[in-house]
C-alpha cells in the first residue's frame, strides 16, 4: 500500500507533542515534528490550565506537521489526561479556563458527596475508582461554590473534546474520556443522568456519547488554510490518553483464552490494569477500588490508578527551584548507588499529590513512620521509586484476584520505561517478567485508532501485531527476590496503619 500519514496531538499534563505516524503497510514509524511545556497556571489561589495557549501550541504543532506532509495527512486526533473538562454557554461562548484536578476545590468534596449519595450507590452507578479529583466532584464543588458558570453553561466538553471542537466545530464527548467522570453507567452505556439527578447536577448541558474511531469530518476551513492540512479529517482515537497507550501494548491473546498479562501505563501517573471485554461492577471491585474506564474496540480497562513518576518528577523541580540544575541521568545515578529497600511511601497517601516540597514530604513520611530517613538526593528517589514498585506488587494482587488466576507477563508502556531502574525495580518486586515498551505507546495508539478507522488496518488485533513488529521492546527478569519479599512485609505495614 501506498504510505499512510497520520498526526497524533498527545498532550500530558506536564508536556504536550505532535507526532507523525508513518504506515507502510506493514510497519509504522513514528516522527516527533513539535513539542511544549503544559502546566497549571495559578491564579487568586486556583489552578488552572490555560486553554487558549494550549490551543495555540495546538495549532503550532499542526502547522508544523502541515509544513512538512501538508496535503498527504490523511488524519489527525487528539489524546489527553482525563477528568478535566471545559463549559461552553450560549452560542459556544467559552465560559472561562478550565481548572486543573490538582485544585483544592475538591478537598473533602467526596465526604460531602457521600452525605447526599451514599458511597455504594455511587459505584453501583457508575463502577469508577474513587479519587477526589474526578469530574462528578468538580462539578459538585461548583455547584456548592454557587459558580455563575455552571448556571451559565449550555454545553459540557471533556479535555480532548474542547480541542476536536476547536478543529471542527463539532460537539460530541468520546466514550473513553467521559467513562473518566465518574458519572457514566458502564452497565447502561451512557450518562449516569439519574445519579447526577440526585446530586442536583445539570445533565441538560451532557452531549452524545460516540466511540473512538469517530470521523469528525474536516478541519474547519480557515484551519485547515492556517496548517496547511488541507486533507485531514478529525479522527477520534482513543482521546483519554491511557486508552491509547494500552491499545498501543503489543501483548497477543488467543480467542477464548484469559489473558495472561497485565499493562503498567507508566507517567506521571502509573494505570495498572487488565483488559476486560465488559465492565465488572460488583463488591470486590469496589472494595479493592478498581475502575472501569472504557477502551478501544468496544474494551473496559479495570484498572487502579497510582501515583507514578509524579513523585520523583516533583523532587527534581523542588531541587532545580533551589539553584542545583540536576538531569535526570545525574539523577539516575546516584539512584543506583543508594542503598536498596532502605524506606517506604505509600506513593498515594494524601501528603503527596500536591506538596510544595516532595523531598521533604517524603523524609517527613519516613520518619512519622519510624523508618530511616532518606539523606541526599539519590536516597530520596530510590526511595521514592522502589515505593511505587511495592505498590505495583499490591495491585498485581488485586489485579489476580479480579481475573481468577496468575498473571504471567507485565507490559509496562510509555515515557516511563525510559526509567531502567524502575521497570527493573517492578520486575524484583512482582517477581514477575516485565516487558517495556513501546515509549511513545500513547501516540502509537492515537496514530493506530486513526489507521483502523481508515480501514488501512483490520483490527485491534493487527495494529497490535503492527506495533510488535515496528518497535524494539525489552525485558527484565526478577532478580533478589527474597529480598524483595521480606521488604514487601514492611511496606504492607504502612499501607496498614
Amino acid at each position: 500500500m501506498a504510505e499512510k500519514i497520520y498526526l497524533a496531538v498527545d498532550m500530558g499534563a506536564s508536556s504536550g507533542r505532535h507526532v507523525v505516524g508513518r504506515f507502510d503497510g506493514s510497519r509504522l514509524a513514528l516522527e516527533e515534528v513539535y513539542r511544549f511545556e503544559n502546566g497549571p497556571v495559578e491564579v487568586a489561589g486556583t489552578l488552572y490550565w490555560d486553554l487558549l495557549a494550549q490551543w495555540s501550541e495546538v495549532k503550532a504543532g499542526m502547522r508544523a506537521a502541515g509544513g512538512r506532509d501538508g496535503g498527504r495527512v490523511t488524519s489527525v486526533g487528539v489524546d489527553t489526561w482525563g477528568v478535566d473538562f471545559g463549559l461552553l454557554g450560549r452560542d459556544d461562548v467559552l465560559l472561562g479556563n478550565p481548572v486543573h484536578y490538582r485544585d483544592r476545590r475538591t478537598d473533602g468534596m467526596m465526604d460531602r458527596a457521600f452525605s447526599m449519595v451514599p458511597r455504594r450507590e455511587v459505584f453501583e452507578h457508575t463502577g469508577l475508582q474513587f479519587m477526589q479529583f474526578n469530574t462528578l466532584y468538580q462539578l459538585l464543588a461548583m455547584k456548592l461554590a454557587h459558580s455563575p458558570l455552571l448556571e451559565m453553561a449550555e454545553t459540557f466538553l471533556m479535555m480532548p473534546d474542547l480541542f476536536h471542537w476547536m478543529m471542527t466545530g463539532q460537539k460530541c464527548n468520546e466514550f473513553t474520556d467521559a467513562t473518566t467522570t465518574q458519572f457514566f453507567h458502564p452497565l447502561q452505556g451512557d450518562w449516569a443522568t439519574e445519579l447526577l439527578d440526585r446530586f442536583e447536577l445539570p445533565t441538560d448541558i451532557l452531549g452524545r456519547i460516540v466511540p473512538p474511531g469517530t470521523d469528525l469530518g474536516p478541519l474547519r476551513g480557515g484551519l485547515a488554510e492556517e496548517t496547511g492540512l488541507s486533507a485531514a479529517r478529525v479522527i477520534l482515537p482513543g482521546t483519554h490518553d491511557t486508552a491509547s497507550a494500552v491499545m498501543a501494548v503489543p501483548a497477543a491473546s488467543r480467542p477464548g483464552e484469559r489473558p495472561d498479562w497485565c499493562y503498567i501505563s507508566l507517567g506521571t501517573w502509573a494505570l495498572m490494569g487488565v483488559e476486560s471485554p465488559d465492565p465488572v461492577v460488583n463488591q470486590q471491585v469496589m472494595d479493592l477500588n478498581f475502575t472501569n474506564e472504557g477502551g478501544v474496540g468496544d474494551t473496559y480497562r479495570l484498572l487502579k490508578n497510582i501515583t507514578g513518576l509524579w513523585i520523583v518528577q516533583e523532587c527534581r523541580r523542588v531541587w532545580n527551584l533551589s539553584g542545583r540544575d540536576w538531569d535526570w541521568e545525574d539523577l539516575n545515578r546516584l539512584t543506583a548507588a543508594a542503598p536498596s529497600l532502605a524506606s517506604f511511601i505509600d506513593p498515594d497517601a494524601h501528603e503527596f499529590l500536591a506538596p510544595q516540597d516532595m523531598p521533604a514530604a517524603i523524609r517527613d513520611f519516613t520518619r512519622r513512620t519510624g523508618q530511616p530517613v532518606p539523606g541526599d538526593e539519590g536516597a530520596v528517589l530510590r526511595c521514592g521509586l522502589e515505593s511505587i514498585a511495592m505498590k505495583f506488587r499490591h495491585v498485581l494482587g488485586m489485579c489476580e484476584q479480579l481475573v481468577g488466576g496468575r498473571i504471567e507477563t507485565i507490559h509496562i508502556v510509555g515515557g516511563g520505561t525510559r526509567n531502567r531502574l524502575l521497570c527493573q525495580a517492578a520486575a524484583d518486586a512482582c517477581g514477575r517478567r516485565v516487558v517495556a515498551g513501546p515509549v511513545e505507546a500513547t501516540a502509537t495508539g492515537n496514530v493506530m485508532m486513526q489507521a483502523v478507522a481508515a480501514g488501512d488496518v483490520g483490527s485491534i488485533a493487527e495494529a497490535r501485531e503492527v506495533i510488535r513488529a515496528s518497535f524494539p521492546m525489552e525485558e527484565f527478569e526478577p532478580r533478589n527476590t527474597a529480598a524483595w519479599d521480606e521488604a514487601y512485609g514492611r511496606f504492607l505495614k504502612l499501607l496498614e496503619a
